[in-house]
């Protein structure tokens, strides 16, 4: 009886899409993103050269990936004054409407995002709007637009010693903000933004830059860098799942178990509207360069995190080299270019998913994906099975989230009739008992 108690509470914490905030299944958001698939671009460290013509060359193989959207790190200049390294951080800014010459010019950016529209693909860019460079231009021209200290000069966060922090008291510094968000739409034609810190900005400044540059590009797509729900009920697309990340993290180390994946989960949709889209990842440039690739954090079971963020209700994200297996931390302040040799078959898992993405209903995005459904099974501590539905398309996934072979049951049969295995489209018989290795997936689609 205790044993069927606890299945029950567990079941319980999993969230249900929409059970706080169902809305109806409008399209909040512009109509390519439910299928799609986000691509962080380093254009530093993609190519020897780390430049926008080089980077256009890999363009052809991230559409035959199955990449739809690429965000790219800031192209803007990087500030000299108290700089970090040889070449800096991409997030200290010295000036808001140029190009980085590093990168190429501002004619080089515009023709590689042509060129990503003409095979299809969004681009977005990385918008830093809680600080500058210390030598910006406005540092001298409007030196009241910075938040200072006692002494006059510009506070210090954290350990960002390259920057300095604005002040969006100043309604002059917003406007100038916001026209030069608005100028990369009008002159690159780019999609949109991943806005940096996001949850560090006013969210009033955010409601009016995303006014303005909706005017500009109705389908004007923003990613936040936050988790802050207020930010995602009108403004933003799209958020980072970084309480999700930080738990698969824990559960690949062994330090938590499946329970704190139920929780986080249920905790997401009990505070985001049923519309925000979380963006799911096992990597990304800061979880890379400062807190080690995903082979460092998860180990063998990189792999199979992979496969969740994609199975999960939500955009996953790739982050460059990831589809190479890239296994070592990329420098954030030198030049370090990626080796493109696929190491583990990462290319032809990514390129798997990101096709069965495209083509099952039941992975769209909310509001437009299967609702997540668990299936109970009789090792909730390690095994994490459920499945989702949409329009006649449906997903059962079965992950063992263990360093240990798991034998469990189910009570309801396994994948059901009708049912191929992914990715080898094999048909498979329905069963309420499975062996799992550790770390292994099971993925069936109909």
């Amino acid at each position: 009886m205790k044993k069927t108690i606890f299945l029950l509470w567990i079941v319980s914490l999993l969230f249900s899409c929409g059970s706080k905030k169902q809305e109806a299944a409008t399209s909040v958001h512009p109509e390519w993103v439910y299928d799609a698939t986000i691509y962080e671009v380093n254009t530093r460290q993609f190519t020897p050269e780390g430049t926008f013509n080089t980077f256009a060359a890999h363009l052809p193989r991230l559409k035959e990936l199955g990449v739809d959207l690429l965000w790219f790190m800031p192209v803007q200049p990087i500030g000299e004054k108290d700089r970090k390294g040889t070449l800096g951080s991409y997030y200290s800014i010295r000036n808001y409407t140029e190009v980085n010459p590093e990168f190429g010019t501002m004619d080089d950016f515009i023709t590689v995002v042509k060129e990503a529209h003409d095979m299809g693909m969004k681009v977005i860019l990385d918008w830093v709007p809680n600080h500058t460079s210390r030598d910006h231009t406005w540092i001298t021209e409007h030196s009241d637009w910075y938040k200072r200290d006692s002494l006059g000069s510009p506070i210090i966060m954290y350990d960002w010693t390259d920057i300095a922090p604005l002040d969006y008291g100043k309604n002059e510094m917003r406007k100038a903000m916001i026209d030069a968000m608005a100028f990369w739409v009008r002159e690159a034609d780019i999609d949109g933004f991943r806005c940096d810190v996001a949850y560090e900005v006013p969210i009033d400044f955010w409601e009016t830059a995303k006014d303005s540059l909706i005017t500009l590009k109705p389908d004007i797509f923003m990613l936040a860098e936050a988790e802050k729900p207020e930010l995602n009920e009108s403004i933003f697309d799209a958020y980072y799942a970084w309480d999700l990340h930080h738990k698969m993290n824990m559960v690949a180390q062994g330090k938590e178990n499946v329970d704190s994946l139920r929780l986080s989960l249920k905790r997401m949709n009990e505070r985001f509207s049923s519309h925000a889209i979380p963006m799911y990842f096992t990597s990304n440039h800061d979880e890379n360069s400062w807190n080690g690739t995903e082979f460092e954090r998860m180990g063998e079971a990189a792999g199979t995190f992979a496969v969740l963020t994609y199975m999960l209700p939500g955009m996953p994200l790739i982050y460059s080299g990831q589809e190479a297996g890239l296994n070592r931390r990329l420098q954030f302040f030198e030049k370090d270019s990626i080796n493109w040799t696929d190491r583990g078959g990462f290319t032809g898992l990514y390129t798997s998913l990101n096709a069965l993405k495209k083509t099952n209903k039941a992975l769209l995005s909310p509001e437009r994906g299967g609702k997540m459904t668990e299936i109970v099974n009789d090792s909730p501590a390690s095994v994490f099975s459920f499945k989702r539905a949409h329009e006649g398309n449906e997903i059962v996934c079965v992950f063992n989230l263990s360093k240990y072979s798991v034998k469990t049951v189910f009570n309801e049969e396994v994948p059901g009739i009708g049912f191929t295995a992914f990715p080898s489209a094999k048909t498979v018989t329905p069963v309420k008992k499975i062996e799992l290795a550790p770390w292994e997936y099971r993925i069936y689609v109909k």
